[in-house]
């Protein structure tokens, strides 16, 4: 064993064979063992101790819209990254579109990787995106170390970034799947959404409305049918429809190589008690109706959906206007998403251990991000300390990600970030008396293992 530096000791670390008392002895920001509670400590290293408070391993967040460069009025890596810390996350993989340039060329990846650099305050990777014109520089960037490629198959709501057609979706997906990448859709179908009723107005009803269960189901049945026959790997992101389920468990028994996540506003919030003009509650696809949420609890439970992201989707507040129809749509949630998720799921009857499966080892499995996810010898020691007992009521004058709406306001959550480690370094301290402290930016750009 390498000289032990540093030994984090809990009576509740969250291990990947579950609770139990354990004392993490780290090296080089590594964790070098998982040893006992009671086991003598190395010579010469520092010991933490956690008190009452779980030692969780750091969340894996892979659906951030950072939107640095060009558009960082409206989030910066500076903001985002240090929001993620203040909720128990310590990687985050950032989307390639909102920014301007978008992560769509090798030379655009640099070009924001240049803008993260020495901003970060956690660990930051990309992906890429599919677009219609540019499958030429898809094998470039997978080799540059995108996580995957995003496409669209309805607007995306900026016009850098198009939707892909079923024909051009063939062509990227049957590309991506030819290097043995990964293809991450936002799945709703353009034609569903353009028959659907569309009416401008405070309402939320007519939001609802517009963006029908049927646009997602006919979506995710047309991407397994594609991946199915390609052999594609392929992630459907921020499920809401709850109807689309028995497609993806059918396609998963028969061993389509399909993941599927959810995120906490989908599990937390219900159409039912969004108030008409609050368009902080809007997103893409819509919040759905208490019976649906329901629906993918239970899939989230039987693995039908393998994990939750937040799709952290910022904006200036001048964009979340009362009118639903041309609102910005979306929810900012990586400082919350921990306590919120937590909050419904123990109110379900669910564990930690399920959010950490949820939110930490699958995301980092979806990502290849074999270093993070778990409390176990080999990995980064990334950790979050979570007060699960604790609440606290959602001030949005507390929040770090720039424009500080929040769908969560006034809420009582329960679960308190304590502290949160990035490779064996405490970066952020919920400290009851001087209020939120962070270290400067330490966070690494990763890339893709080739």
């Amino acid at each position: 064993m390498s000289e032990v530096e540093l030994v984090v000791r809990s009576r509740r670390a969250v291990l990947p064979e579950g609770v139990r008392a354990a004392q993490v002895a780290v090296s080089g920001g590594r964790i070098e063992a998982v040893l006992p509670y009671e086991a003598d400590v190395p010579e010469g290293a520092r010991v933490e101790d956690t008190g009452d408070a779980m030692l969780l391993p750091g969340l894996v967040d892979t659906h951030v819209h950072v939107n640095d460069p060009g558009r960082a009025e409206w989030e910066g890596f500076w903001t985002a990254t240090r929001a993620a810390a203040a909720g128990g996350i310590t990687t985050l993989i950032d989307m390639p579109l909102n920014s301007l340039p978008p992560t769509t060329t090798t030379a655009n990846l640099r070009t924001k990787q240049e803008v993260a650099r020495g901003k970060a305050h956690i660990d930051v990777g990309f992906w890429g995106g599919a677009l219609p014109d540019n499958v030429k520089d898809l094998r470039p960037l997978h080799y540059a170390g995108v996580f995957g490629f995003k496409c669209f198959l309805s607007p995306s709501g900026v016009e850098e970034f198009p939707e892909l057609d079923q024909a051009q979706l063939a062509v990227s997906m049957g590309e991506i799947a030819g290097f043995g990448g990964l293809l991450i859709v936002h799945a709703e179908d353009p034609r569903q959404l353009a028959a659907a009723p569309h009416r401008s107005g405070p309402r939320y009803a007519d939001f609802l409305s517009s963006r029908p269960h049927s646009s997602e189901d006919t979506a995710v049945e047309g991407l397994i049918a594609l991946a199915k026959r390609l052999g594609a790997r392929v992630h459907v992101l921020h499920l809401s429809s709850a109807a689309a389920l028995p497609l993806i468990a059918a396609a998963k028994r028969e061993g389509v190589r399909l993941t599927v996540e959810t995120c906490p506003h989908y599990l937390t919030l219900t159409a039912e008690e969004v108030p008409d003009g609050a368009s902080e509650f809007k997103c893409c696809p819509p919040i759905r109706e208490a019976a649906n949420q329901d629906l993918l609890w239970a899939a989230l439970a039987d693995g039908t959906i393998d994990c939750v992201v937040t799709d952290h989707s910022p904006s200036t507040v001048d964009l979340k206007t009362e009118d639903f129809a041309t609102a910005w749509g979306g929810i900012s949630s990586l400082q919350l998403s921990l306590a919120a998720v937590w909050t419904e799921a123990r109110r379900r009857g669910h564990t930690v251990e399920d959010v950490v499966r949820w939110m930490s080892e699958r995301t980092a499995r979806l990502a290849g991000l074999g270093g993070k996810g778990a409390i176990e010898a080999g990995r980064d020691a990334d950790f979050a300390v979570l007060d699960p007992e604790a609440t606290f009521i959602v001030d949005p004058a507390e929040l770090q990600h720039r424009n500080r709406i929040t769908a969560y306001a006034g809420r009582t959550l329960h679960g308190v970030v304590r502290e949160t480690w990035l490779r064996g370094r405490r970066i952020y301290t919920a400290d009851p008396a001087a209020g939120a402290t962070f270290t400067e930016p330490t966070g690494r750009l990763l890339e893709r293992k080739n």
